[in-house]
């Protein structure tokens, strides 16, 4: 009797989890499985599954050679250079002067966090308008502080990549300035009473106190946010479409490129299986750099 109760209460438990456990073998597992294969392989989804054709390393051995993809793998690495420490820095400074009591700060905190939870393509629609070469605000201030000709922004080879840059970082420092705030109130008040009775000045504190404290949410957020800005597409798509040329194109821009609208899919898994190796590199190196930075604070 007792077995088959236990046996009743397992079907009972796995019927619980079989929704979920059917969703993740039909949406994950098994489409990982055929982008792996199809890495290999040359097809055009349009000639259906009979027209997958095994042409072994050829797809990643294209990748070197292909400008696209070079300037999309270096873009991307630009983009998140640039991007993280950007947005954690001013996260930092934004959560450390609303922790200090700032007036209104509950206000200014969910305007900072307003532009994180807003739709990436109202946010990209509102940058598109402000970079306008002609007409945009931002060149009209700047031709009205005397500068004749200022950048043509998403419109310029050597401009529209940090414009996207600038509309990523000022959408993600709400986020930044959150978790910091959160890591900023965990801080015991007592050792910075102890430290003004030593004479500690405030950069002294906040070297000292602050920043070694926030260390494991430093490292949450540095791994958060390089592993979302080497997959960046939203903004790339609706801003720039990767142009001028290739100026502003990144790595998922290019997989989506390759696979829908030039339909080469086993390209396409290729490098979105080499995009998958940059992120396990990088996640393993940030990894090791908590355990270390952990040991010494």
């Amino acid at each position: 009797m007792s077995l088959t109760k236990k046996k009743y209460e397992a079907i009972v438990a796995y019927s619980f989890l079989a929704p979920n456990l059917i969703g993740y073998f039909l949406f994950f597992l098994l489409p990982l499985a055929f982008s792996f294969v199809l890495a290999f392989s040359q097809w055009n989804f349009m000639s259906g599954i009979q027209g997958i054709q095994f042409v072994g390393l050829r797809n990643f051995l294209e990748m070197p050679g292909d400008r696209w993809f070079t300037d999309s793998f270096w873009n991307t690495i630009r983009f998140t250079v640039i991007t993280v420490p950007s947005a954690m820095i001013l996260g930092l400074l934004a959560a450390t002067a609303l922790n200090e009591g700032a007036y209104g700060a509950k206000v200014i905190r969910t305007m900072f966090f307003m532009p994180h939870i807003t739709s990436l393509v109202a946010v990209a629609t509102v940058w598109l308008a402000l970079f306008h070469p002609s007409r945009g605000p931002i060149n009209n201030v700047l031709r009205s502080l005397g500068i004749e000709n200022p950048p043509l922004w998403i419109a310029s080879s050597d401009w529209s990549l940090i414009s996207i840059i600038i509309a990523s970082v000022w959408a993600a420092v709400g986020y930044q300035m959150l978790i910091y705030l959160a890591g900023l109130q965990g801080i015991s008040k007592d050792l910075y009473e102890s430290a003004d009775i030593d004479g500690a000045n405030g950069l002294q504190k906040f070297f000292r106190i602050t920043l070694p404290l926030l260390t494991p949410t430093t490292i949450f957020l540095l791994m958060t946010t390089m592993i979302g800005s080497l997959q960046v597409f939203a903004q790339v798509n609706l801003m720039t479409q990767g142009g001028p040329g290739t100026s502003s194109s990144v790595i998922v821009f290019y997989v989506y490129r390759s696979a829908f609208q030039f339909y080469r899919m086993g390209y396409a898994s290729a490098m979105a299986w080499v995009l998958f190796v940059l992120i396990f590199f990088v996640t393993y190196l940030n990894w090791q750099l908590r355990k270390k930075l952990l040991k010494i604070f």
